[in-house]
C-alpha cells in the first residue's frame, strides 16, 4: 500500500477510514465481465482502488485498471456509486475502510488483461452464468448484481 492511505494508515491504524475510490467494471463484446481474484482475500472483483490527493476519479479509476489488470481503458462510462453500509469491509490484515466507490463499465480498452501489481491471483472473464456471487468481494457484490441485471 501507498499513497494517502498508506500514510493515513500510520495516523490511525486500523482504525475505519473513509476511503474515497474509483473502480471500473470491463465487459467484453460477448458480454461478459473481467474479474480479479485478489491475493488478499482470494475473491473475485472488478479493478479498483482509493483515489489519491486531488486525483479525478476518471484518473484513478484508469490507473488502478492499468495497475491490477493491465488494461488501458479507451472509454469510461459511469455505472454508479457504491457506498453506505454495504460498502463498509474490513480487510485480511485488519484495516477497515467505509468506502464512497464511484463505478464505471468499459467496453473500450486495448491491451491483454495481465494480473500487473500483485494485488490479484488471477484474471478471467465471466458470463452472467459463471458467476457465483458469495464469490464475490462482499463491499462489491450488489454492484455485480446490479451490472449483472443490465447484462443481455
Amino acid at each position: 500500500m501507498t499513497g494517502y492511505i498508506a500514510e493515513m494508515r500510520k495516523l490511525v491504524g486500523r482504525r475505519t477510514l473513509m476511503q474515497c475510490a474509483a473502480s471500473v467494471a470491463c465487459i467484453d463484446e460477448r458480454g461478459r465481465i473481467l474479474l480479479g481474484k485478489r491475493a488478499d482475500n482470494h475473491m473475485w472483483g472488478y479493478s479498483g482502488g482509493a483515489c489519491e490527493i486531488d486525483e479525478r476519479a476518471e484518473d484513478c479509476a484508469k490507473r488502478e485498471l492499468f495497475e491490477e489488470m493491465g488494461l488501458i481503458a479507451d472509454e469510461l462510462t459511469f455505472f454508479c456509486v457504491n457506498s453506505g453500509p454495504e460498502a463498509h469491509y474490513v480487510y485480511p490484515n485488519g484495516d477497515e475502510v467505509s468506502n464512497f466507490e464511484i463505478v464505471y463499465v468499459c467496453r473500450n480498452w486495448h491491451g491483454e488483461p495481465t494480473a500487473r501489481d500483485g494485488e490479484m491471483e488471477e484474471l478471467r472473464f465471466f458470463s452472467r452464468d459463471e458467476i457465483d456471487l458469495r464469490s464475490i468481494m462482499p463491499p462489491t457484490r450488489h454492484v455485480v448484481a446490479k451490472l449483472l441485471e443490465q447484462i443481455p
